[in-house]
């Protein structure tokens, strides 16, 4: 059973770097496309990046380019977000995701296209 368990989310104020992680079990990183997600409230959930640690690519949405940094260790089936320079606007739940047959493309993240999704960790930024 694949199972994804994030973590790192707090209060910080703005301008402030987070680490968030996410570690995956039941399968195996390098068959996998990895996600990063984000929602607020009364918003659809929003893909900001993703990862194919096989080939190494990588995708991030224009708000958080420049200064969100996504990674991964295989060896600890675990995917990071670093995020830096935090706005206000970054407030959400964060959610990672997997997928068996989705590459991380230039298309980005999309929500229908991730299978697995973790529980979420809450980010808030202060201003």
């Amino acid at each position: 059973e694949v199972q994804l368990v994030e973590s790192g989310g707090e209060l910080v104020p703005a301008g402030g770097s987070l680490r968030l992680s996410c570690v995956g079990s039941g399968f195996n990183f390098d068959d996998y496309s990895l996600g990063w997600f984000r929602q607020v409230p009364g918003k659809e959930r929003e893909g900001i990046s993703c990862i194919t640690p096989s080939d190494g690519s990588k995708f991030y949405t224009d708000s958080v380019k420049g200064r969100f940094t996504i990674s991964s260790d295989n060896a600890k089936n675990t995917v990071y977000l670093q995020m830096n320079n935090l706005e206000s606007e970054d407030t959400a739940v964060y959610y990672c995701a997997a997928d068996r047959y989705y590459y991380c493309t230039s298309y980005g993240p999309i929500v229908g296209n991730y299978e697995h999704f973790g529980q979420g960790t809450q980010v808030t930024i202060s201003s």
